[in-house]
This record gives C-alpha cells, sequence and structure tokens, in this order.
C-alpha cells in the first residue's frame, strides 16, 4: 500500500503496540515503533514475570485480520476447560463453552511478543527503535523525551500522533495525568503473584492433563497453571502479601515444603524446584488502571494497559488490548482526514467496555480462588449451560460471549442481566407449574375416589 503523509509514533513495542504498528503500516501510515526493552529477540527473559496468556477470539480475530492468527495457534495450546484440583488431590474437569467445543489457548507472551515485532519489521514503514523510552511528551509542541538505554542520555523527538502502549506504567499516559481535568485511579490488590515451573516430563511429555488450565482453588488465595508447547507448565501463585496463607509468611525452606505439602500436596512432586523457584523470582503485585480521557486532540491517544490495565483474572488483559486495535483502526479508518475525531471517537466507545472487563476480572479472582472449588458453583455452571443449549439464540452464558464472541464487553453484561433475570422467572414458572399440577391432582383424587 502506498505510504500516507501521515507518521504515528507508538511507544512500546509489547503485544499491544507491535500490533498497532502493523495495523497502521497496513493502512498506509509511516510508523515510529519505541520500546524501552532491548530487542526481545535477542535478549534473554526476566526470571519469572511471564504470565503465561490465554489468547480466546478477541485476540484471534484480530491477529487473523492481519494473517497472523495460524502462525500464532500453531505454538498455542487448547484448553477448552479448567481442572479443578482439591485439597485432597481429587480433580473435577469444568468445561469453558456451553458445547464444550471452544477453547481458550495458551500462548507464550515472550513467543507471541517476538512473532509480533518481527512481523512489524517486516513492514516497509515501520522502523523500531529498540532501549528507548518514553518519560514524557510536550504536548503543545509534539515533542517527546526519549531515555537512550545504552547511554543514559534523554532526546527530544517530533511526533505527529502519538499512541501511547507503553503499559500500565505508560511514560504517555504520565504526561497527561499533568493535565487539567484527567482522571486517574490505580487500584491494587492485597494479592501478588510468583511464578513457579512445572518441568517437562521425560521425551516432552506433560505431567498434568495437558489441554486444560489447572486451578488450585483455596478460598482467599490459588495457584494456576497453564500448559507450553515444550511440555511444561508455567505456575502462578495468586496469595495475600501479608497476613494468613500469605507470602510473607513463608521464608525458610522448611515454611515453603510444610505449607505446599498442607495446601498443594498433588503438585509438591511435580515441581522440583520448588523452594529455589519460591525463594528467588520476584513477587509482583497486580493493580486495576482506569482513566479519562485515552487521548489529547490528535496529538496522542492510549491503548492496551495505558488506558485500562486489569488483572489477569479473566484471561482478557491481551485480547482486550488487541480489540483496543481493531476499534482504534476502524475509527482511523472511518475518519481518514480528522485525527482528533477519530481518537474522540474511538476512546468514547471503547472506554466503557474496558471498564466493563476490568471488573469481571476482580469479580473472576472470586470465582477461580473460592467459588470454583464449591459444589454449589459447579452446579449453577451446569444450570447456566444447559439453559445456553435449550435455547442457543437467546441465552448466552457470559463466559461464553465475554471469550468466545466479540460482544462488546458492557453489552455482554447487560445482555447477562436479563439473562439472569429470564431464567429467575422460568424458575418461578416451572415451581407454579408443578404446585398447579399437584393441586389438580389432589383435586382429580378427591373427586374420584
Amino acid at each position: 500500500m502506498a505510504t500516507s503523509d501521515r507518521t504515528f509514533t507508538v511507544f512500546g513495542a509489547g503485544l499491544a503496540g507491535s500490533l498497532m504498528a502493523i495495523y497502521l503500516a497496513r493502512a498506509g501510515h509511516r510508523v515510529h515503533l519505541y520500546e524501552r526493552r532491548p530487542d526481545p529477540r535477542t535478549a534473554s527473559a526476566e526470571r519469572g514475570r511471564s504470565i503465561n496468556l490465554a489468547l480466546s477470539t478477541r485476540g484471534i480475530d484480530a491477529l487473523e485480520r492481519i494473517g497472523l492468527a495460524e502462525e500464532v495457534l500453531a505454538s498455542a495450546i487448547p484448553m477448552p476447560g479448567r481442572m479443578i484440583h482439591s485439597p485432597s488431590g481429587e480433580l473435577t474437569f469444568q468445561q469453558y463453552a456451553r458445547d464444550g467445543k471452544q477453547a481458550i489457548n495458551s500462548v507464550s507472551r515472550a513467543g507471541l511478543n517476538e512473532i509480533l515485532i518481527s512481523a512489524a519489521d517486516r513492514e516497509e514503514n515501520v522502523e523500531i527503535h529498540f532501549d528507548a523510552r518514553c518519560t514524557g511528551v510536550d504536548f503543545d509542541s509534539g515533542e517527546a523525551s526519549v531515555l537512550d538505554g545504552a547511554s543514559g542520555q534523554t532526546r527530544s523527538v517530533p511526533t505527529n500522533h502519538i499512541i501511547g502502549a507503553d503499559g500500565a506504567f505508560s511514560g504517555v499516559r504520565s504526561s497527561m495525568q499533568r493535565r487539567d481535568r484527567f482522571s486517574y485511579s490505580q487500584d491494587y490488590l492485597t494479592h501478588g503473584y510468583k511464578e513457579l515451573t512445572i518441568p517437562a516430563g521425560e521425551g516432552g511429555s506433560f505431567a498434568i492433563e495437558k489441554q486444560a488450565l489447572h486451578i488450585w482453588p483455596r478460598g482467599t488465595y490459588m495457584m494456576i497453571a497453564l500448559p507450553n508447547a515444550d511440555g511444561s507448565f508455567t505456575c502462578t501463585l495468586f496469595w495475600p502479601f501479608e497476613g494468613p496463607n500469605s507470602f510473607a509468611e513463608l521464608r525458610t525452606e522448611a515454611d515453603i515444603l510444610s505449607f505446599f505439602k498442607a495446601h498443594f500436596a498433588d503438585a509438591v512432586p511435580l515441581i522440583p524446584n520448588l523452594v529455589d523457584d519460591f525463594q528467588n523470582n520476584p513477587t509482583s503485585s497486580l493493580a486495576t488502571v482506569r482513566c479519562a480521557p485515552w487521548n489529547v486532540g490528535d496529538r496522542a491517544v492510549l491503548i492496551g494497559d495505558a488506558a485500562h490495565a486489569i488483572v489477569p483474572f479473566y484471561g482478557q488483559g491481551m485480547n482486550a488490548s488487541f480489540e483496543d486495535v481493531v476499534w482504534l483502526d476502524r475509527a482511523l479508518r472511518e475518519h481518514p482526514d480528522d485525527i482528533a475525531l477519530a481518537f474522540d471517537s474511538y476512546a468514547s466507545a471503547r472506554k466503557p467496555h474496558a471498564d466493563a472487563i476490568a471488573d469481571l476480572a476482580l469479580r473472576n479472582f472470586i470465582e477461580m480462588r473460592d467459588l470454583a472449588g464449591r459444589r454449589s458453583f459447579r452446579t449453577w455452571k451446569k444450570i447456566d449451560q444447559a439453559a445456553g443449549r435449550f435455547f442457543p439464540e437467546s441465552y448466552i452464558p457470559l463466559y461464553d460471549m465475554v471469550s468466545f464472541s466479540t460482544i462488546p464487553y458492557a453489552d455482554a453484561v447487560e445482555r447477562e442481566k436479563r439473562q439472569i433475570a429470564f431464567l429467575k422467572r422460568l424458575g418461578i414458572g416451572i415451581v407454579v407449574a408443578i404446585v398447579l399440577v399437584i393441586v389438580a391432582s389432589v383435586f382429580f383424587w378427591a373427586f374420584n375416589r
């Protein structure tokens, strides 16, 4: 495609930023893509900070539009449900989709990022700058301050239109925060996360069920495990920082082993480096970021975690960020001669849905760590999915809408409310019908004695 006269500067070559650069280049724009890290294709990954990603319909849709879905899914592992590990070691499989056929896909964050950066690098209109972090933006002049990681020097970079994809601690957003009437909140969970590894078995075999997201729900805390293509599993502990059953409680090797044998007994034999990983891998925080407005005229706009960082418990962080790219690309195509209008329309349309998935992710944390292990919850899930099968046109379980469709998040939440009301009315109707049948039977028996 012929190059347009528009140049976009994308800060952040993570998942959303790299994808955005490809979309912009395919639309004919020039793109300068800046990334604070060294080239991840040649640099080693940071220990204990991967958190495998769950790629689902929204993310796949974004990748399909630029022809990358097949390449990404080639190394992904489908997970049609979650495997619940009880304290006694009993296993219970809970399918995700109402039809039992659809699956979320375990993908490597690092591997996916490399695919996207390489794809962006192949675009003639994209120029990538590594070791270059945005530390601030002057929105009046369009000058961005960029810190060079190798020299430690800060230089001024002229820009036309900026897309801030530089994560939860965005340099672009930090400059927006200094502007009048900019709303911002950053809410941390009392829980953090730490990663462990279940290594592959002999010949790359999987030590536990391959096609499942494994969960050890323990009420106020939990452990999960996602499969990797090499046969290993990346385990993530989500525990309180302080207090009972917390990271702070476990210091010595004896404490760690004793706790795991008491609460995660079936996992202990699977994690040979349990103590070393626990003591040396970082304990990281989890936060929800909300802000508004997402743009400054036609100067800058935010996408992904820079606009709406969410906790990982619905597996939608990456998928939501990829969907941002699709929506922003659509707005730019609809308003090619008015970038400010494009940025405005994208931001105003998208934010309610970002807020909705942030709330759902927090809600799902309780479901995963506590409710998923309860028989009453499992019964409800069966009713929910059965309703979806009996009324396929009018009833879609919330999980299906979020993970297996592109229904906007807030619309899915509103639809769920209507569906729950429908189920309640249906239940009342069934009870009334049963009562009427019983009453009629009594009268029939009484008059025909």
